[in-house]
């Protein structure tokens, strides 16, 4: 199925979803791998919680997801990976919401909804 041809408005707001996740992801991912436990566990309390692996392995997953989104349209490759990466960023979401609700953190899900819904409009231009 051809993706059908969008108006110029909504292909800059595609790129600015585009931007607004890849920075997001790729500055989490930064934090996850670089900074101590210490410094991240005062911003991200889970972080101090959970096996020091799980903080860097959600950090290379970060930093993937923040690649694959943008990355893809900069470089020319197949739009296909776009569209997969924003579909595993939605799960990711629904990952690390069900994470939040079940610490009873339910009132910090607002941004993973937020990325939920860049990644899904993403996914539904196919661009």
């Amino acid at each position: 199925m051809k993706n059908p041809k969008h108006s110029k408005a909504i292909l800059i707001t595609v790129w600015i979803a585009k931007i607004i996740l890849a920075i997001s992801f790729i500055w989490g991912a930064s934090l996850k791998l670089f900074q101590s436990i210490e410094k991240l566990s005062a911003m991200w309390p889970w972080t101090a919680e959970v096996p020091l692996e799980v903080v860097k392995f959600t950090g290379i997953i970060d930093l993937l997801g923040g690649i694959g989104i943008i990355a893809p349209a900069l470089l020319s490759l197949n739009p296909k990976i776009t569209r997969i990466t924003a579909f595993a960023i939605i799960a990711l979401m629904i990952c690390a919401g069900i994470f939040h609700i079940c610490r009873g953190e339910g009132s910090q899900i607002g941004i993973n909804v937020f990325f939920a819904l860049l990644a899904s409009f993403i996914a539904w231009s196919g661009k």
